[in-house]
């Protein structure tokens, strides 16, 4: 019985693919697939790369959230913003295998402003709209924001160094610092995830109960169907990336858009559906511990693992990829996390914060939009082929 997917009188079936309006553009998956083998244009396959891959975001969303159902709060946070976090970690792998390093910096960075201004600000805002003030566990929120700072530390000094022009080996003293930073990240990351499910895990939980009956809903998926669905559709994910990956520069050049905007914004908002629709349905069922815990933690969990976590893959690939993300977008990353820290210290929330985090995105997209990379030279260059050579105002 625990093994039959999940399917409890074919309900759990029909929740996962027939319940969702999005999961229409799963009929792109197919079209992927064939114009990956036909040889489509770039700009062609990665619309439709990028169609399919949004269901298949938000239905693993979907699935963590089931499993989320059999554990508490603090652990269903974690387990919503690690598996949230796939389609980005999947997406830098087969980039960073393939040599495009500065995607994988871009596309890191974006989930990072992603969740902190969007997928918070749109929680923050729907939420508020159904209820006047909502209130959460602010410090449990502040430690993660704490981390965040930390992070921010990790990835300000290699562009710094490199700004000031003091490196006293060029570009070796920026990727061994990179590295070195990499690995006490990891160390404290792993620190973390102890302090808050064993030593000090009271710090975590809810700081209120209210609507413990809304909160009391059934399961769908049993634990190992979901489980078995969240593995079936990582597999799909990680098919589509590839071929996402393979397309994004020449896309960038078809379409004349900068591949700042692409890495930054478009990828990021795809990856996050899964974090989006959790963290909105959460705070709209005044959950908001574990509304913050998916969009906060993702970016601590990204910050603090998944981009060290790249580095130093890229290390064992013999690959140079940095935690220097140059000046432009450092400044945007410091600046958001600030923006959020000021927003969240109090433990409350309402629809005009969530507006201003929302709109903070806009800003930044439009800057991003407006954004070039310059051209480089040597490992400083987006990939083999810089996307900077492409003539954008032609």
């Amino acid at each position: 019985k625990a093994f039959t997917l999940g399917v409890q009188d074919d309900a759990g079936f029909q929740a996962v693919v027939m319940g969702s309006k999005l999961n229409f553009l799963l009929g792109f998956v197919p079209f992927c697939v064939l114009g990956n083998f036909l040889g489509w244009s770039d700009g062609l396959q990665f619309v439709f790369n990028i169609l399919a891959l949004i269901p298949l975001a938000e239905r693993l969303g979907y699935t963590t959230e089931q499993l989320a159902h059999h554990t508490n709060s603090t652990i269903g946070g974690l387990l919503n913003a690690t598996f949230g976090n796939a389609t980005e970690v999947i997406v830098s792998l087969f980039a960073l295998n393939n040599g495009l390093l500065r995607v994988v910096q871009l596309s890191l960075l974006g989930s990072i402003l992603s969740n902190m201004l969007l997928v918070l600000g749109c929680a923050f805002f729907f939420g508020g709209l159904k209820m006047k003030v909502q209130t959460y566990n602010a410090t449990g929120v502040m430690m993660n924001a704490a981390l965040l700072l930390l992070s921010v530390a990790g990835m300000s000094l290699p562009a710094a160094l490199h700004a000031s022009g003091t490196e006293l080996a060029d570009y070796n003293s920026e990727l061994a610092l990179s590295r070195f930073s990499s690995c006490l990240l990891l160390v404290i990351y792993i620190s973390f995830l102890y302090f808050q499910l064993h030593s000090h895990k009271e710090y975590f939980d809810d700081e209120e109960e209210a609507g413990d009956d809304e909160e009391e809903e059934e399961a769908e998926l049993t634990f190992w169907g979901a489980i078995m669905w969240m593995a079936g559709i990582t597999i799909i994910i990680s098919i589509l990336s590839d071929y996402l990956v393979d397309c994004i520069e020449g896309a960038a050049k078809q379409m004349k858009i900068p591949i700042a905007f692409i890495s930054v914004i478009i990828l990021p908002i795809v990856g996050n559906a899964a974090e989006h629709a959790s963290a909105v349905i959460f705070a709209m069922r005044n959950k908001m511990d574990l509304s913050l815990g998916v969009a906060i933690g993702s970016s601590t969990q990204i910050a603090l693992f998944v981009m060290p976590f790249c580095v130093l893959t890229g290390w064992l690939l013999d690959e140079p990829l940095d935690l220097n993300l140059h000046v432009f977008e450092t400044s945007t990353l410091i600046l958001t996390v600030i923006t959020v820290i000021f927003v969240i210290k109090d433990g409350r929330s309402n629809w005009l914060a969530g507006l201003t985090l929302v709109l903070a995105y806009f800003i930044l997209s439009a800057a991003f939009y407006c954004h070039r990379e310059h051209p480089e030279k040597g490992l400083l260059g987006t990939s083999a082929a810089p996307i900077a050579d492409v003539d954008l105002n032609a």
